[in-house]
């Protein structure tokens, strides 16, 4: 199988043109893979399997392409809700310890998704692009975000001990955040915000060790409400949530934790963790775009009321999302974020989504509680 990366492939000197073109037939050959593994009866997924029965064309046969993948049905999150989760399981893996990793549920019940090995390759790949002089290799990390059934828990582990450190974690349910933003009960969430903020500066305090850290930019700033992070000697940050906006990236660097390496992701159960340009202090830019790890999975901004329709470069539209690997097939799933349709760059020659934010349609009835 070929070699499922997140980092440019192609060759030195070429043209940001032909890096697209070669991006883009890497991201076919990579389709075909994973279609075959995931309906080939002695590898594949059961789920797939059996869906396939249902479709008036051959997997196997028919896709030979990304854009073959509209073939497909919408794929539907109530698939992923309830179980049995192992008809998500493939075959060719059967023999696999199974993690399962729950989405927010702030759409519904909860959508919950297998995991192998995806949330390791998944932040082993964004490792790769941090600075050692930032995040530096061996030292320590602190998680402080959503634990329990998420795998941001055990992901930033992983991150912190493929870099050598060892990971520092604050119990934190931001599901019982949510219950309070919606029922408006502001001073027990400032009574759990203290909560979770108390046991940060604990850990922060009595290991001096610890010099990066994962939050949500709500939790970052609380934090930063109580202690200078540059004084505690932290030195890389990244941070993940669909509420982070230019306004915030701006406030982050300039007035939150200036001097500290500031990196925004864009991550979730269902993709895995798309990363943003790297910043430029001569050239400021605080317009926060995120790239997609392709071929692991690639996101497109679409009409809406059209899906198959891609916007234009800097036009508004709703992320479509998919998701090809050995463990997880999920074709053309519409996320519950929008955001502009970005043009490729030389870093990242794919296309990305910039000022992303939760769909209008859902602002009333989705509660966004720590991120």
């Amino acid at each position: 199988m070929t070699t499922a990366t997140a980092t440019d492939t192609t060759a030195p000197g070429q043209s940001l043109e032909a890096r697209v073109a070669e991006t883009r037939a890497q991201l076919d050959a990579h389709v075909r893979e994973i279609v075959a593994w995931h309906f080939d009866p002695a590898t594949g997924c059961p789920f797939w399997l059996e869906k396939a029965k249902s479709f008036d064309f051959d997997p196997l046969k028919d896709i030979q392409t990304y854009e073959d993948l509209k073939r497909f049905p919408s794929f539907e999150d109530e698939w992923l809700r309830g179980g049995p989760v192992r008809r998500w399981v493939p075959r060719g893996m059967a023999d696999e310890p199974v993690y399962v990793f729950e989405t927010g549920g702030t759409t519904g019940l909860p959508k919950s998704r297998i995991n192998m090995h995806d949330f390791e390759t998944d932040y082993e790949l964004f490792g790769d692009r941090l600075s050692d002089k930032t995040f530096p290799r061996g030292s320590d990390w602190l998680m402080l975000g959503p634990t329990g059934p998420r795998r941001l828990r055990l992901a930033i582990e992983h991150l912190a001990q493929y870099r050598g450190g060892i990971a520092f974690h604050v119990d934190l349910d931001p599901r019982w955040v949510t219950k309070l933003v919606k029922a408006q009960r502001w001073e027990e969430l400032d009574a759990y915000k203290a909560h979770v903020t108390e046991q940060a500066l604990k850990i922060l305090r009595a290991h001096e060790s610890v010099k990066c850290i994962f939050t949500t930019p709500k939790l970052l700033e609380t934090l930063c409400e109580s202690v200078s992070l540059d004084r505690l000697g932290i030195t890389g940050i990244f941070c993940g949530g669909t509420e982070m906006n230019a306004e915030f990236h701006r406030f982050a660097r300039e007035e939150l934790v200036p001097g500290v390496d500031f990196r925004p992701v864009y991550g979730n159960t269902l993709m895995g963790l798309a990363a943003s340009p790297t910043f430029d202090p001569e050239h400021p830019d605080y317009t926060i775009t995120y790239y997609p790890p392709t071929p692991r999975a690639v996101f497109e901004i679409v009409d809406p009321d059209d899906p198959d329709r891609l916007v234009g470069y800097g036009e508004t539209g709703r992320v479509i999302l998919t998701t090809l690997t050995k463990e997880f097939f999920m074709p053309r799933f519409l996320e519950r974020d929008e955001g502009e349709r970005a043009a490729p760059i030389d870093e990242f020659p794919c296309d990305g989504v910039s000022n992303l934010r939760l769909f209008s349609r859902f602002a009333k009835k989705v509660a966004v509680g720590v991120y």
